[in-house]
């Protein structure tokens, strides 16, 4: 039996809640587990029900999508956040990636988009629209990083270093290198060490702002 991917939605608006449900559920193998109206139930909630993915809305009462990330990030970073928004807002977009979300999509994507950004966010790549990436790459800072250049990795983790930044997921490094997906994980914490970034999405904007 095929294993479903558990999502969990978190908008104020009951509308948004119930539309993106009743989207997603058409789907044989997206399974949504929680409706949340609000940030600080999603930080309660996704401890208790472990979803694969979050679609998370920015403006919300109580803590917004950008804290809430921060929040089940911390506590749970196998969790993979999806930020959904009317607004094209750089600042809030920019804060919930430092946080460790997957991506950015505006509402009015549609449905066959949302659902392979699901399916992306799973394989360990990153989602963003149109120019946003660069908008990102620019604004983020990257003072309080170690300073390092290529010389600071052997030639295998250069391999994968730019297998991620194309966006491989982890199978797909393992695949084209010969190599287990446990040795892939293993290099991939030693890289994320050295460059001192916590999660995958930091990790491939920090080498590409050094031109990877």
């Amino acid at each position: 039996m095929m294993e479903k991917i558990k999502v969990m939605i978190v908008d104020d608006q009951t509308i948004i809640r119930d539309g993106l449900k009743s989207l997603l559920e058409a789907k044989a193998d997206i399974d949504v587990i929680g409706l949340i109206e609000n940030g600080e139930k999603a930080c309660k909630f996704a401890s208790s029900l472990k979803p694969d993915v979050i679609l998370m809305d920015i403006r919300m009462p109580l803590l917004n999508g950008v804290e809430a990330t921060k929040c089940i990030k911390k506590e749970n970073p196998e969790i993979k956040i999806i930020i959904l928004t009317t607004f094209d807002d750089d600042a809030y977009i920019i804060e919930a990636m430092r946080y460790g979300a997957s991506g950015y999509l505006l509402k009015d994507i549609r449905s066959e988009k949302l659902y392979e950004a699901i399916k992306d966010s799973i394989s360990d790549n990153i989602i963003l629209p149109g120019n946003i990436a660069l908008k990102i790459i620019s604004n983020l800072s990257y003072e309080e990083k170690k300073h390092i250049d290529l010389s600071d990795f052997s030639k295998r983790e250069i391999d994968i270093i730019n297998l991620l930044v194309l966006g491989k997921s982890n199978t797909e490094i393992a695949d084209t290198l010969y190599l287990t997906v446990g040795t892939v994980k293993n290099y991939l914490s030693q890289i994320y060490s050295k460059i001192d970034c916590l999660d995958r999405t930091n990790a491939i904007l920090y080498f590409k702002k050094l031109g990877l």
